[in-house]
């Protein structure tokens, strides 16, 4: 019984150690360099290997021990290649797993999938199961060349979920093609995370932390906006029209007015950023520009309500709520040192 086991398990090793040395093949014949941590073959092969370990008979025969096992053969292998660690080697796997459905249906998903950094796909996979977010996170990270950093932050703030969802009249108030760019604009929430105000903020402080944290608000506006300027005024009739935040979008070439509130929703909110919409329509719209888009974004809404205010209104109209989590004790500075306190301290020593 014992010389059956030992030829069993000696076969076993004949077939396993003919499948390392033709990984080892095709690894070389891709001619993936050690000096290149990555680059589009180096993720085809990881896609192909994927597909061969979620398929082969050894992961079975191996039990617990085979990404061990496979770590250390294909490293071995392949000196001073990285990158075939137990985990890597499962990612790997999961990497084909999770694409391989979409692959079968669209094969050139292939070159989208290897043209963005092996990091930022790991990233990717441990926030979505679901094939469609996963896609929706590596086609905007191609758009916007987005760097790991930026990829996990918009990651954690679930922007999948978020993106295209504000409450709006585009489609009644825009051409079919307009409306469908416009709606990507928006969000809901839109995400404040990256401010840090008093819980007890007023309207004003938190218009005054956007365009203090301008940048972190561009980006989570998202892909194409320019910032025209806060508290822009327009002279209409012989009045005078503040605008809380004054965008130019590339993508759609429209100006977007961006109205701040930080409490609930009212209708007529809807017709004060409707006037401002008109009024940048007439006062700064230019031939090529299309029309311009309203954004108001409050702390809450009531959606049936601001549905049927946007239905009311001839103008390009969205309404979103945002969210913030950095909120400051009101007596958090109270308990802090004042400069002439510290100083005291320090001249007592």
């Amino acid at each position: 019984m014992k010389n059956v086991n030992e030829n069993a398990l000696s076969i076993l090793d004949k077939d396993y150690q003919s499948w390392i040395k033709d990984l080892k093949t095709r690894f070389q014949k891709s001619q993936i360099k050690a000096t290149v941590s990555v680059n589009s073959a180096l993720l085809e092969f990881y896609f192909e290997l994927g597909k061969q370990i979620s398929q082969t008979s050894f992961k079975a025969k191996y039990g617990g021990k085979f990404y061990s096992k496979l770590s250390q053969d294909l490293t071995s292998s392949l000196e001073n290649v990285h990158g075939f660690s137990p985990r890597n080697l499962r990612y790997i796997e999961q990497f084909y797993i999770l694409y391989n459905g979409k692959v079968q249906i669209l094969p050139q998903l292939v070159a989208q999938l290897t043209s963005i950094p092996w990091a930022h796909h790991r990233y990717i996979m441990d926030k979505c199961k679901d094939v469609d977010e996963a896609l929706f996170y590596v086609f905007k990270t191609i758009e916007n060349n987005w760097s790991r950093s930026v990829l996990l932050n918009f990651l954690d703030s679930n922007l999948y979920k978020r993106e295209g969802k504000a409450i709006n009249n585009f489609k009644a108030t825009l051409p079919e093609a307009g409306s469908d760019l416009a709606n990507q604009l928006t969000k809901d929430p839109y995400s404040f995370n990256f401010l840090s105000i008093d819980e007890k903020y007023k309207e004003k402080d938190l218009k005054k932390a956007l365009v203090a944290n301008i940048q972190s608000f561009l980006l989570e506006l998202g892909n194409g906006f320019a910032f025209v300027g806060n508290e822009y005024r327009l002279e209409v009739g012989e009045s005078e029209l503040f605008i809380d935040m004054l965008f130019y979008n590339i993508r759609v070439h429209a100006y977007v007015v961006i109205e701040v509130k930080t409490g609930k929703f009212k209708p007529e909110y809807s017709g004060q950023l409707g006037t401002y919409v008109v009024a940048v329509d007439h006062q700064l719209r230019r031939e090529g520009d299309n029309k311009t888009i309203g954004i108001l974004v409050c702390k809450d809404k009531d959606n049936v309500v601001a549905n049927y205010a946007l239905e009311s209104s001839s103008q390009p109209l969205g309404v979103s709520s945002y969210e913030l989590s950095k909120l400051i004790p009101e007596d958090f500075k109270s308990s802090l040192p004042t400069i002439e306190e510290i100083e005291r301290e320090l001249s007592k020593k």
